[in-house]
Order: structure tokens, then sequence, then C-alpha cells
């Protein structure tokens, strides 16, 4: 059996190294869904901490992306330097923050923003905290749009570009790569840094899982009186949930920052949120290679039905408007998914099984 599971997991390894060679084929936009797809991939890992593991239902995770996002495009930017002229004095060559503090301040600075965000809603459960979360993530956008005055910190809703590319050792990521007469382009090796996050993302996940805290919060999920009277500190335990989930949030808004070199409010609106509780929950809630598949294939879709949505534009005479179109066929294929598997394309295995009844 184990060499079996280590047979299949070098399979798989060796398919996602294999994969974005194959697609950098077929065009730059294959490996960019691809790149966009880890990312999601990396926000429902997060979200699965929070909803899938401690059971609270957080309608505001985008905020923590966008925490993310604007600390390293203000850290990797020319904004400070051309809008401070105290920031220009130290740094006469601008703003470039090295990959080695720009992911530690991103999961701290979320963390510390997710543990402020579940300090008053302690007391809350269900739709109420669902409400909370979901006016948090609002505030912190609106927050982000209304920043350039009296004092221009995020440059309102024009937003902020030239950011950098993240670099390793002088070596950056936006430059593209010659072996030979084989070229790795920038778009492939943002694949394979964001292929390491969710990996190691991946590992943190399951061990949480199996550990007694991750335990202790699947007790406060299943019933949170009951496990208050067995001992278990749920208040702290919240937080640690609403932090441990925001630090996957603010490490994803970094990249995706780095890896837009641009970004606004209207890339941290509430659709973004309501779609990653989505892929949590159409995936197999609580469950890793559920949650995995769930955000592959709700960030893959939309762009692969750009295809269909074109033909069936033409096929109504243009009345239909493409992006529409799509959205509609979206919203039908997640209807379709919940009522052919109701407890997600993967769910736990364990998770619905009825205790076994005995005979007499």
């Amino acid at each position: 059996m184990k060499q079996k599971q280590i047979i299949i997991f070098v399979l798989a390894a060796i398919g996602l190294l294999v994969t974005p060679l194959i697609l950098q084929s077929f065009g730059n936009a294959w490996v960019r869904i691809a790149d966009m797809a880890l990312l999601y991939v990396l926000l429902a890992l997060g979200l699965n901490i929070v909803v899938g593991y401690a059971g609270l239902l957080d309608l505001g995770y985008v905020a923590f992306f966008a925490i993310g996002a604007y600390m390293y495009a203000l850290l990797a930017s020319p904004h400070l330097t051309e809008t401070f002229p105290m920031f220009a004095a130290l740094f006469p060559n601008g703003l470039h923050s090295p990959i080695w503090l720009v992911i530690p301040a991103a999961a701290g600075l979320a963390a510390l923003f997710g543990v402020l965000l579940g300090a008053p809603t302690l007391r809350l459960r269900g739709d109420y905290l669902a409400i909370v979360t979901l006016g948090f993530g609002e505030i912190i956008r609106v927050f982000m749009n209304n920043l350039d005055h009296p004092v221009n910190i995020t440059n309102g809703p024009k937003g902020m570009g030239q950011i950098d590319a993240l670099s390793f050792f002088g070596f950056s990521l936006g430059k593209r790569i010659d072996i030979g007469s084989f070229e790795i382009p920038s778009v492939t090796l943002y694949y394979y840094l964001f292929l390491v996050l969710v990996v190691f993302s991946v590992v943190i996940s399951h061990r949480l899982q199996l550990s007694r805290v991750g335990r202790a919060w699947m007790a406060i999920r299943e019933d949170e009186i009951a496990a208050k009277a067995m001992g278990i500190n749920t208040r702290n335990l919240k937080l640690l949930a609403f932090g441990m989930g925001a630090t996957f949030g603010g490490v994803s808004g970094a990249m995706f920052a780095s890896f837009q070199g641009f970004i606004s409010p209207e890339s941290f609106s509430l659709m973004e949120s309501i779609m990653i509780v989505a892929m949590v929950v159409l995936g197999g809630i609580g469950h890793l290679p559920g949650v995995i598949l769930g955000a592959v294939a709700l960030s893959a879709l939309p762009e692969v039905l750009r295809y269909v949505a074109g033909p069936l534009q033409s096929l109504t005479g243009g009345r239909l408007d493409a992006s529409i179109l799509r959205q509609l066929l979206i919203a039908l294929a997640m209807i379709v998914i919940m009522l052919m598997r109701p407890r997600g394309l993967w769910p736990a295995p364990e998770h619905g099984k009825s205790l076994p009844t005995t005979r007499p």
C-alpha cells in the first residue's frame, strides 16, 4: 500500500512539474491560468482552516488577500518614495524588498488583522458571524479605495502599479530564462514558486488537521458548547483559527501583487470572497484534496468557458453578452455539482457517516 502511494505521489509530482512546460507550448495565457489556479488553491487552503476545521463562516476572507497585496505594493513600488520625501531620502534607489522580508511580513500583518477580526466576533455564530466578516471585508476594500486623501497611501481607485517582480539573490522572476534554445517565460517561473508555496501550505494544513489543535477546532465545529464543557479554550482556538487562516491570505495577496504588477480595490470585491467560499464548499469542506480540487475547478472554469460563451453568443445573433453568458454557465455548473454531489466533489471520508448500529 505504501509503495502504491509513493508511486502516485511521484507521478503527481512529475505531472505538476511538467504541466507548465506543456501549457506554454499552447501559449502563456494557459500558464497564467494555472498560476492563478495555484493562488486560489492557497487562498482556499487558508479559508479551509477557518471554515472547514473550526466551522467559522468567514465571508470577508478577501480582506486578508487585499492586505497582503497592498503591503507588498507599498514595499516594492515607487509609490512611497514618490509621495513622501522622507522615504525618498531614506531609500534613494527606491524600495525593493526581498522575498525573505515579504512573505513573513505579509503573513504577520494578515495574522494581526485576522486576530483583530476574530476578537470582537467570539460570541457570534452562523449568519451573524457571516454578516460581521462580510462587513469587515467591505470595510477594508472601501478603505483601500479612499486612502488617497488627505494622505495618499493606497493611491485610491487609480490603483498601484510598477510593482517589482519577486527576486531571489538578485535573480528576478519577471525575466525569462533561456536554456540553449529552450525558453522558460516569467509566468512559468512564477508557477514553480506558487507550487512550492502550495505544497508547503498543504503540509502545514495536514499537520494542523492531525494535531491536538486541529482536533479541538473540529470539536468546536461540531458542538461548541460540548467542546467548552470538555475544557477546550474556545476563545483562544477561534482567534488562532482566524490568525492562521489569514496568514495564507496575506502571503497569496503579496504573490498576487508581484505577479500582476498592478493592483486596485476592484480586485478584492465581495464576489472574490464568495468564490473562495464556494471553492471550499464545492470541493469538500474540511478535506484537503477536495478543497484543492474545488479551487482548481472554479478558478479554471471561468477561463475555459470563455471558449464556450463566444460560439453561444454568435448562435444568439449577439443578443447575449459573452461575459454575462459565461457567468450564467458558471452558475449552472455550480448548481449541477451541488445537486449531484451535495457533500462536495471530494468530501472527507468520515464526514456525514452515521454511527454503526448493532443488530439484536
